[in-house]
């Protein structure tokens, strides 16, 4: 239990908040709402980043962390091109699109951000030096740069195409 205490106060706030803001955001995506595209975009830029940070911030681990995050990023980045967000409505004058109401991004980006934590944690308490530790740090962050990465170019696509049908896909 002291344990767990000691990793909730060390913290950051900024993981709190970042925390509140996805459980509102996927509060909100239950219902079906219209939204401007750009904060369709908030969240994925957030979790790329989040993904682009093990890269940046990464000790000499060897190559098989790179590995893992390059195939992961790829295989996420497959997944969220196919599947991509359903659109109900886009509307190009404002910039805006209605989305079907959906529990699948609560537990999505609540699911990311408690792997990310994790992963977060795992490095604070200097296991990253372990090999497995690394590598499945950097799968997460891989998985995450790349699902988001696809996530944003299926939605891109279908906010271009949506007249021509594209838009009929759930996901």
């Amino acid at each position: 239990m002291q344990v767990a205490i000691r990793i909730l106060a060390n913290t950051p706030v900024w993981a709190f908040a970042l925390l509140a803001y996805l459980i509102w955001q996927g509060w909100q995506s239950l219902r079906p709402r219209t939204l401007p595209i750009w904060r369709l975009l908030i969240v994925p830029l957030a979790f790329f980043l989040m993904g682009l940070s093990r890269l940046a911030t990464a000790r000499d681990n060897g190559l098989e962390p790179l590995l893992a995050w390059l195939v992961a990023a790829l295989l996420f980045a497959s997944l969220a091109l196919w599947r991509g967000p359903p659109l109900l409505a886009v509307d190009r004058k404002t910039a805006t699109v209605t989305r079907p109401g959906s529990s699948i991004p609560l537990v999505r980006n609540i699911t990311i951000f408690a792997l990310q934590y994790a992963v977060a944690v795992a490095t604070a308490m200097k296991l990253e030096p372990h090999a497995a530790v690394a590598i499945i740090g950097h799968a997460v962050s891989g998985s995450t740069a790349g699902y988001f990465s696809g996530w944003t170019a299926a939605l891109l696509r279908r906010y271009r195409n949506f007249d021509s049908g594209e838009d009929a896909r759930a996901g």
